[in-house]
C-alpha cells in the first residue's frame, strides 16, 4: 500500500461529501508585505493601520483577495489536485475581515456532479469555507472543476447540477463591524471618485499593464501552498507549459483596477467569474472594468458598488469580451464580477 497521496478523481467524489481540508494556515504580516510585493497592489485600506482606523476599523485587515487565497489554497490538494482547469466561481461572500495572527482552515462540500460526455473527466461542484482559529466563518464561496477520471470505464454518477444565484443580494452583503467612511480621506486613498460619480454601464480602461513572470508566479502559488500540477509540473500538460494559477490573474487584474477604481476599497462579495482563457509566462495582463450596479449599505458613508472586472492580454481599451456568438474572446483572461464598498 502506498502511503502517497494521488488526489481525488472525479468518481471518488458523492453529493453530500464533506471534506476537512489541511493544513490550517496563521497568517503574519509579513504575508502582506510579500503580496503586495507580487502585485501593485494600492487600496488604502490594506496598506495603512492609520487609514483604516479612520474608517472605524481596528486597524488594516489582511488582502480580501490575500485571504480567499488562502481558503482556496487548502482545498486544492482535495478538490483540484487533478483538475483539467478550474471553470468558476459563485455566491462568494466575505464573512469577517482576517486580522494578522489569525489561523485559518478550509472545509468544502460537493453540490454537485455531472460527468463529461467524453467519459473522460467531469465536473465538481463544492462550497467551500474558510474558518478562522474561532470556528467563525471568513469567507465562503461555490466552484466548480473539471477534474480527471481515474478510471474512465468507471459508472457516471446521477448528474447534479447546483441552482445557484447569478448573484449576492445587497441584503446579503456583510459590512465589516464599525466600518466608516464619512470621514474618509481621498487625499490619502489616492482619487476623488466617490460612490456617486460612477454610473452603472460606465466603462473603466485601467491603462497599466503587468507581464507575467514565471517565478512571481510560482512563488505566489508556493505562498498559498496550491498544489495543482497543472501549476508546477511542465510535463503535466501536452504543451510542456506550467499554467499561471486564477488567482494569480484576479490578484494582478484587482491590482491594475487601482487606477480608476482606488476607492473601491474592499471586495465582500463574489457574484461570478470565470477563467476564460489560460494564462502562461510572459502574457502581459490588462484590465478594465465596468460598472453594473449600485446599492446603499446601513454603513455611514460606505455605498456598494458591483463591478464586471475584465483581465485580457489584449487591447483593453477595446472592451472586447465575447464573439457574436457568446464565446469568449481568445485574448479575454477573467471574466469576474463582485461587490465592493465605496464612500458615498
Amino acid at each position: 500500500m502506498t502511503k502517497t497521496n494521488p488526489g481525488r478523481f472525479f468518481e471518488d467524489y458523492r453529493i453530500g461529501q464533506v471534506i476537512r481540508h489541511a493544513v490550517p494556515r496563521t497568517v503574519a504580516e509579513g504575508e502582506r508585505a510579500l503580496y503586495h510585493a507580487l502585485y501593485p497592489a494600492r487600496h488604502a485600506l490594506y496598506s495603512s493601520d492609520e487609514f483604516a482606523s479612520n474608517c472605524g476599523l481596528e486597524g488594516s485587515p489582511m488582502d480580501d483577495l490575500l485571504a480567499f487565497h488562502i481558503v482556496f489554497g487548502k482545498t486544492v490538494p482535495d478538490v483540484s489536485l487533478n483538475a483539467v482547469a478550474n471553470l468558476g466561481y459563485a455566491q462568494g461572500r466575505w464573512l469577517a475581515p482576517v486580522w494578522p495572527g489569525d489561523t485559518l482552515r478550509s472545509e468544502s462540500q460537493v453540490i454537485g456532479l455531472k460527468q463529461n460526455s467524453n467519459g473522460k473527466s467531469g465536473v465538481v461542484w463544492v462550497r467551500t469555507q474558510g474558518l478562522n482559529q474561532m470556528d467563525e466563518p471568513v469567507l465562503d464561496y461555490v466552484r466548480w472543476v473539471m477534474v480527471r477520471k481515474r478510471d474512465a470505464d468507471a459508472p457516471a454518477p446521477e448528474t447534479v447540477v447546483p441552482d445557484l444565484a447569478p448573484v449576492v443580494a445587497p441584503a446579503d452583503l456583510v459590512i465589516p463591524e464599525g466600518l466608516d467612511f464619512s470621514g474618509y480621506d481621498f487625499d490619502l486613498a489616492g482619487e476623488p471618485h466617490r460612490w456617486g460619480d460612477y454610473q452603472v454601464g460606465e466603462k473603466i480602461d485601467h491603462v497599466d499593464g503587468v507581464t507575467i513572470e514565471e517565478a512571481e508566479h510560482m512563488l505566489a502559488t508556493r505562498l498559498w501552498q496550491n498544489t495543482a500540477k497543472v501549476h508546477f509540473d511542465a510535463t503535466n500538460r501536452d504543451d510542456g507549459r506550467r499554467l499561471i494559477y486564477g488567482g494569480h490573474v484576479i490578484s494582478m487584474a484587482r491590482a491594475l483596477s487601482f487606477n480608476g477604481l482606488a476607492n473601491a476599497q474592499m471586495i465582500v462579495a463574489l457574484n461570478a467569474g470565470a477563467h476564460a482563457n489560460p494564462c502562461f509566462a510572459g502574457d502581459t495582463v490588462r484590465a478594465w472594468s465596468e460598472v453594473l450596479d449600485k446599492a446603499e449599505t446601513d454603513a455611514p458613508g460606505v455605498g456598494a458598488i458591483r463591478l464586471r472586472l475584465v483581465a485580457t492580454k489584449g487591447d483593453s481599451a477595446a472592451f472586447a469580451l465575447k464573439d457574436g456568438e457568446g464565446r469568449y474572446l481568445p485574448d479575454v483572461l477573467l471574466d469576474l464580477d463582485y461587490w465592493a464598498l465605496m464612500p458615498v
